[in-house]
This record gives C-alpha cells, structure tokens and sequence, in this order.
C-alpha cells in the first residue's frame, strides 16, 4: 500500500441526539464523524459519494478501529479531520481524528474494499479516483 496524507477538514456540532444517559457522545457515533470526515476526503479529491455511486462503485467499510482518548458532550463543537492513509488499487485506508478545543477525543482509521454496486463482486478503484489521488498526492 502507498501511504499519503492530505487533510481534510469540518467542524460539527454535537446534537442532544448524539450523546447517552451520562451525557457524553455515545462511542458508536464516532463511526459516524469518521465517515463524515470520510465524506469530505472524497469531496476534496473531486470524486463524491454521489458520483462515485452513479458511476455504480461503492466503498463498504471491511474493517474499522477507534482509540477513545477524551470525552466531549452536548453543544461542543468539534473539529473532524479525515486523511487518504493507504491505497491500492483496490483497497482504501481513510485516517480519522476527532478534536474538541485541540483535545484529541477519538483517533482511528476505516479500510474499504472497492465493490461494483452492479455485481457485488470486488473491483478496482475508478481511473478517475486514482489519477485524483496520485494528483493530490504526488
């Protein structure tokens, strides 16, 4: 795998929705902020969700690992970041941190296999994806 790092970049607010009992962000949510960060990551490569679904490619999630460092609640305003990790041809890595204030809360990363929406069957990354990302990255 090839490594690369561009940031990406957003800031979110957290929702009375997103936090439990103890009035803390509930630990799955941050798989949401990770593929909100994701999201942007595709954007700022010129290649989004939408037009990478209509070109009929997916990037399911086949693995996914979170570090929790630090508690944030309701209100806060939090700073996701997300990065291109590792490529393939096939196969994505996207870095993920969430902050709150310049306190890391949670840290980790998703891997993604490239799937044809049509066929189910594993695939390579669109041409288009790729000279995105060796252009951003070179």
């Amino acid at each position: 795998m090839k490594e690369k790092q561009k940031l990406s970049s957003l800031k979110y607010e957290v929702p009375y929705a997103d936090t439990d009992r103890m009035g803390i962000i509930y630990y799955a949510n941050y798989l949401i902020y990770f593929e909100r960060a994701r999201t942007r990551v595709l954007d700022d490569l010129g290649y989004p969700y939408p037009r990478m679904e209509a070109d009929g490619i997916g990037l399911p999630v086949i693995e996914a690992h979170v570090e929790y460092k630090s508690a944030a609640t309701y209100g806060d305003i939090l700073d996701l970041t997300g990065w291109l990790a590792e490529y393939t041809q096939t196969r994505l890595k996207v870095g993920c941190e969430v902050h709150h204030q310049g306190r890391l809360l949670a840290r980790g990363h998703t891997f993604h296999a490239c799937l044809n929406l049509q066929t189910q069957k594993p695939t390579r990354l669109p041409k288009t994806l790729m000279e995105a990302i060796t252009a951003q990255h070179a």
